[in-house]
């Protein structure tokens, strides 16, 4: 970076610290003047204030750790109040350019602190307390927790402590006022934090306000939003109240309480919230008074949603039904005592509307494919249910099915019911406690049909019916609504029949499509030791084979035959037809008996000519592989001689060329 640029940036830098407004501080105030003129300073009760004191760190010089601030025109969101801190206040004042991180010799912690924080090694404590009588029947004030700890990781572990610690006057037991609303977690970094990317997930972050740079009008690193303390308690009574800031641990990194002045108000209790938030509003059938009464003399102003209710003037306001959701909103008091002292009270109150119960039954059949009495309900039911149960259920109303009428968890969606054909569950409007569980009776409703599933073959291009328990209302996968159909083509073929409760069962045909065989060719294997035939067919059916038409098989290979014709028989399983086709197995003599006996004198190879094969040779050779003779598959065969002389009985040997280049060769046995 050049140096005309780099000053440029330095005396912007210093512009920024020099021309931001930052809070500042006074230290001269009595602890009196704090509580009574600063924290009282809009309250009509500040003479009510006694036994005012405080404590904190002793630096050897006039700095103190608590004191009064104001924003001196600064984005600070309170314009004065009262500070505490674990350091020097002289140090929270912006911007937000270095450590505050102050210590002083025998500052100690405090044991109510710890006690009310759980911990017990608490350092560094800034205490302010006080007695007060309330006229009313609520304290409140507001504040803003600040702290050096907001950097970096440390949230997730480190975090100083306060606590604004109040107890009728002669009592033990302190409550903390300084809590997350709702709840009973101490505010502290801890716990109030946005999420450190690598380290924790953010805590109440609704609670924090920002981390701060050095624009900050204050010295420390982050801040919540402002958060109001509040407690109920009887008018007339003395209390004490203790607020308490200390370092845990040890005095690293300092925080601060900002108090604002003006705060500290008395006003009047109405009673709890009551509404469908809560699950606990005024309920259809509830007499209801809001009773805002003072000892003394006091006027009374009624508001509801910020405007005044007309003529409503006295000390109580009252309610009674019937109720609209109309009159649901926040309801306001102004109690005024004499001059500018003014109390308020305030309450949000819905109001439960009365409902009629219409159905509290269902029936339903049981479809789950297990006809049992046990289904399952599911959202559609659900809705079902809950919509027939009331003639007049207001939009507000949330309604929940639950197993048990003391379950606080509803069903699960789909839930099965537990007895078989009939069950119980309960509806809850879960938004109200004004309305009792309702039961609701269940009812499963079986329907069953003795045939189911039917498996059908039919044959190409025949038709058949498929007929459904009939008696009963039907629709078919087709969309027909018959109780038979007719088809011709396989397929899955559905029919919802709807018969007792209008309950339904499914009935499924599974049609298989068949036709009669094509033999496309026979695989021949002879002139061999096992002379075999295989059936080589196509089609879309199961097919069965038979030589003789009568005995058949699921082979289509058949093995042993002897030579001579056959006629092949190829059925379909499902009578779609049967195919025929001749064939022919070669095979030679074994032997011959050349004795002139006519039978069996010669020997030769039968039916070559049937197969295409006549045009074939054979060739006959003695034992020592003499050729003796030469025949035609068509001629008379060899008779047993050799130029004219008969050859001893003995084997002898046949060459068979074929004309499809194919060579057998065997032995046969001339017998005399």
């Amino acid at each position: 970076m050049n140096k005309p640029l780099l000053s440029i940036l330095i005396i912007c830098l210093n512009l920024l610290v020099v021309f931001s407004q930052n809070i500042t501080v006074d230290e001269t105030y009595t602890a009196q003047d704090l509580i009574q003129n600063v924290l009282f300073s809009n309250s009509c009760t500040s003479a009510s204030v006694s036994n005012v004191s405080v404590s904190g760190g002793n630096f050897g010089t006039p700095e103190k750790s608590w004191g009064y601030f104001n924003s001196n025109g600064s984005s600070f969101p309170f314009q004065e109040g009262i500070i505490l801190s674990t350091g020097k206040v002289t140090n929270a004042v912006g911007p937000n350019t270095f450590l505050s991180d102050d210590n002083a010799s025998n500052w100690g912690g405090d044991s109510n602190l710890n006690q009310a924080l759980n911990i017990n090694n608490s350092t560094n404590a800034t205490i302010i307390e006080f007695d007060f009588i309330p006229t009313g029947n609520i304290v409140s004030f507001d504040y803003i927790f600040a702290s050096e700890e907001y950097h970096g990781n440390a949230p997730c572990t480190y975090s100083d402590g306060f606590a604004f610690l109040l107890k009728e006057v002669g009592t033990a037991n302190y409550q903390n006022l300084a809590l997350i609303p709702g709840t009973n977690i101490p505010v502290k970094v801890t716990t109030v934090h946005a999420g450190i990317p690598g380290s924790c997930l953010p805590e109440n972050a609704e609670y924090f306000d920002q981390y701060n740079d050095a624009s900050s009008p204050i010295n420390y690193n982050g801040q919540t939003v402002i958060l109001n303390a509040q407690a109920n308690v009887t008018a007339g009574t003395t209390y004490h109240i203790k607020m308490v800031i200390a370092d845990e641990g040890n005095f690293r990194y300092d925080s601060a309480i900002f108090l604002r002045g003006g705060s500290f108000d008395f006003g009047t209790y109405l009673g709890n919230d009551r509404t469908f938030a809560n699950r606990n509003p005024v309920c259809f059938d509830e007499y209801l008074t809001l009773d805002a009464t003072e000892i003394g003399t006091a006027t009374y102003k009624w508001f509801f949603n910020g405007t005044p209710i007309p003529g409503e003037t006295n000390p109580t306001l009252n309610f009674s039904p019937p109720y609209s959701s109309l009159m649901n909103g926040t309801y306001k008091v102004i109690i005024n005592e004499g001059g500018l002292c003014e109390k308020k009270g305030e309450i949000n109150l819905d109001f439960s509307e009365a409902v009629t119960i219409n159905q509290t039954s269902y029936t339903k059949c049981d479809d789950d494919g297990v006809k049992n009495g046990v289904t399952y309900f599911n959202p559609i039911d659900i809705v079902n249910i809950k919509s027939n149960l009331f003639t007049n259920l207001p939009n507000y109303y949330s309604v929940e099915l639950f197993k048990n009428p003391t379950d606080t968890t509803p069903i699960a969606i789909p839930f099965f019911n537990n007895i078989a054909y009939s069950d119980v569950i309960y509806a809850k409007i879960t938004n109200s406690n004004c309305f009792n569980p309702i039961p609701i009776n269940i009812t499963v409703n079986t329907f069953i049909i003795n045939t189911p599933n039917v498996t059908i073959n039919i044959c190409e291009e025949d038709n058949i019916i498929l007929q459904a328990e009939q008696g009963f209302t039907y629709l078919w996968s087709t969309g027909e609504i018959t109780s038979s159909i007719t088809v011709n083509t396989q397929g899955t073929y559905t029919v919802d029949v709807i018969g007792t409760y209008d309950c339904s069962a499914t009935q499924t045909f599974t049609v298989s499509s068949s036709e009669k065989a094509t033999i496309t060719n026979i695989i021949i294997n002879d002139l061999s030791i096992n002379n075999s035939a295989e059936i080589v067919v196509t089609g879309n059916g199961i097919y069965e084979y038979s030589l003789n038409g009568t005995n058949y098989q699921s082979s289509s290979i058949f093995s042993n035959l002897e030579g001579g014709e056959y006629t092949v028989f190829v059925r379909d399983i499902n009578g779609c037809g049967i195919t025929t086709m001749p064939f022919y197995i070669l095979d030679y003599p074994k032997y011959f008996t050349p004795n002139n006996d006519g039978y069996n004198d010669s020997w030769k190879i039968e039916d070559l000519e049937k197969r295409g094969f006549q045009a074939s040779i054979i060739y006959i050779y003695d034992r020592y592989g003499k050729l003796l003779k030469q025949i035609a598959p068509l001629g008379q065969g060899w008779d047993g001689t050799f130029n004219g002389a008969i050859l001893p009985s003995t084997d002898y040997w046949f060459v068979l060329e074929l004309t499809n280049g194919k060579t057998i060769r065997g032995h046969f046995a001339l017998k005399r």
